[in-house]
């Protein structure tokens, strides 16, 4: 099959396109910043020559936005949503132009559009969408609001001819350097991955073999389309995924931290609260009754499967540099 990734460069990008291509795809990215042999400049907003790859192609998977991580001043905040929603509109009018579109679009969405809740799971049915919260930052109904966006503009696109689903992804869990693991590996080697604010804020995840499997799933099933939910069946709080974290990597103790530890931390990490405080227990509610089977479904043994990769990227790694620089 022939796979566009607008937006691929990334960590979720990087991984999908690894992945696919190994699996014998050609994958083609769109980029702002072209940087690998095949990539095609975009600017996410207006038509262009980098309509022609989307137009024969089989799938589109649309990754682009700006990156969340990062404080959530007004105007991050106002460059989150003008990313997305211009990129998925410019997407959409790709997909109506195109002589041979594509049988799937796959948009990028976010498990933040439910609600901040500890009480039961949000599956796609019976889950709560956010933004009316009491007791919680204001500024956390602007992230529903730009869920909500993203997710309208796949909704409004004239494309008959193409099936859509929504990915509202939990956070992807890869041995890949600079993603989300990659930050709570070094808190916890660091030994401050405590709870924060008392952990009982749920953390939803999914395993990055299980997220690519999800999205080949997706593609062959002609029968799923809306939002789907692309998180592992068993979010846990926050105070046992550290713990959990904290044993597969061998670290006996990880420090807490209160609600103004976290704003000071997220402070120095350039990135916000909202990351650490919100409850997202997101469940997988439409994977499962398709039938789609978790080879990673439980925290425990998922972070021993990454911390192991982990440790032997990083020695494979130094065993690289080491013979580099006896050579």
């Amino acid at each position: 099959m022939k796979i566009v990734i607008p937006g691929g460069t990334g960590q979720v990008g990087t991984l999908l396109r690894r992945e696919l291509t190994a699996a014998g795809h050609e994958v083609v990215v769109l980029s702002r910043r072209p940087g690998r042999p095949g990539d095609i400049l975009w600017d996410g907003v207006r038509q262009g020559p980098w309509a022609e790859a989307i137009d024969g192609s089989d799938v589109v998977i649309n990754l682009a936005g700006r990156s969340v991580s990062c404080r959530y001043t007004p105007a991050n905040m106002r460059a989150m949503m003008d990313s997305r929603v211009d990129s998925a509109r410019a997407v959409g009018e790709a997909i109506a132009s195109a002589a041979d579109p594509p049988r799937v679009w796959l948009q990028m969405s976010t498990a933040t559009i439910y609600s901040h809740r500890f009480d039961a799971p949000n599956d796609e049915s019976t889950g709560i969408i956010g933004g009316t919260e009491p007791d919680v930052p204001d500024y956390w109904a602007y992230s529903i609001e730009i869920a909500r966006a993203w997710e309208r503009e796949l909704e409004e696109a004239d494309t008959p001819h193409t099936r859509k689903v929504a990915l509202r992804s939990a956070m992807v869990m890869s041995p890949d350097r600079g993603g989300v693991l990659d930050v709570l590996l070094r808190l916890t080697r660091l030994g401050l991955g405590g709870p924060v604010a008392g952990g009982a804020q749920y953390v939803s995840w999914i395993h990055d073999h299980d997220f690519v499997r999800a999205v080949e799933f997706l593609v062959e099933r002609d029968d799923l389309s809306g939002p789907v939910n692309l998180a592992a069946p068993n979010p846990l709080p926050q105070r046992d995924f550290m713990r959990e974290l904290r044993a597969a990597w061998g670290t006996p103790v990880g420090l807490p931290a209160t609600k103004a530890l976290a704003e000071l931390g997220a402070f120095a990490l350039r990135s916000d609260t909202e990351l650490l405080l919100k409850s997202r227990r997101v469940v997988p509610g439409r994977l499962l009754e398709a039938g789609f089977d978790f080879d990673q479904p439980h925290w425990p043994t998922a972070a021993e499967d990454l911390v192991r990769r982990v440790r032997g990227y990083r020695g494979a790694h130094h065993a690289r540099s080491t013979a580099r620089f006896i050579n």
